[in-house]
């Protein structure tokens, strides 16, 4: 399989005032998946979109394989994308939507039939696609991104919609797309699935990236130190902050701890005579990463009342 990395560098776009990208740079690789997240407004569609060519940006560079979307011929061989799963022709059975995109890039309708196996869809290859759920929707746009068998992929929000089954499946399937060789771009808000999923995650808000590392790098940066303990005693928090710790409840017999490594907890409990049942190392979320990383980039947030 060829090497399709994907390379946005400096990507600038204005939509009339509003500053859509502000020097978007991030590099999506061969091999692994890459989550893209980040608040509404961020820049993540507009930047899928500089990258397939369907928005001109006003600077910067978007390449597949060291070549912008537009140079590339048969692109379905080169990048499959799945922007918008409702964007099909209704009275269209999902097996004839497939054939009129593998016609238009000189594809095989034994392709076709691969590709609706692979999504999962052939029993219903001759149903029409108007009649189908989000989930399915999002399973034929798959289909439709991998006809071409591309070494790159981009996918908006493939989670949307997905049943428990769908969500298990389509997690399972991008980790075997990244197996093998592919580089695979998967924006989303489910933080869950991508901590399950993604290598690798950008972190977009408006219009420039925020954070650019390893799941494992995110993760290890939010937990920075801290211990999970558990523990009925009222008196625990007092007893820790007069310690020098940093205390937060996080649920019903649950403290965070920060200050402190988790043997200098154990000993100022133990010496104090406070009850506990555990003690462990913060085990933290892409979704606190993402929440940290986010904080000053969110464009409408909610007023507590």
């Amino acid at each position: 399989m060829s090497d399709e990395t994907i390379v946005v560098n400096g990507l600038r776009k204005r939509f009339g005032p509003a500053l859509a990208l502000d020097g978007m740079s991030f590099t999506v690789r061969p091999g692994q998946v890459t989550g893209f997240v980040g608040p509404n407004g961020a820049g993540k569609s507009t930047t899928m979109r500089v990258i397939l060519g369907l928005d001109a940006a006003d600077a910067g560079t978007a390449l597949i394989g060291g070549r912008p979307y537009r140079g590339l011929r048969r692109p379905l061989c080169h990048v499959g994308s799945l922007l918008d799963a409702s964007a099909l022709q209704p009275s269209r059975t999902a097996r004839n939507h497939l054939l009129w995109l593998a016609h238009s890039q000189g594809l095989s309708a034994r392709r076709v039939d691969e590709v609706l196996e692979q999504a999962g869809l052939t029993a219903v290859a001759r149903c029409r696609a108007g009649g189908f759920s989000l989930g399915m929707r999002q399973r034929l746009g798959i289909a439709a991104a991998l006809l071409g068998d591309p070494a790159a992929l981009m996918l908006d929000e493939p989670f949307n919609g997905m049943d428990p089954e769908g969500i298990f499946w389509m997690r399972r399937f991008l980790k075997d797309l990244a197996a093998e060789g592919r580089a695979v771009l998967v924006s989303s808000h489910l933080m869950s699935e991508l901590q399950d999923t993604a290598e690798h995650v950008v972190v977009a808000g408006r219009g420039r990236v925020i954070a650019d590392a390893s799941v494992a790098e995110l993760l290890a940066s939010v937990a920075n130190g801290r211990v999970t303990l558990h523990t009925a005693a009222p008196s625990a928090a007092e007893v820790l902050q007069r310690a020098g710790a940093t205390v937060t409840a996080t649920g019903p017999g649950t403290l965070t701890v920060a200050g402190l490594p988790a043997e200098r907890v154990v000993a100022v409990l133990s010496g104090s005579g406070v009850p506990f049942s555990e003690v462990s190392a913060h085990r933290a979320t892409l979704e606190e990463a993402y929440l940290e990383l986010t904080r000053d980039a969110v464009e409408f947030r909610a007023v507590a009342r």
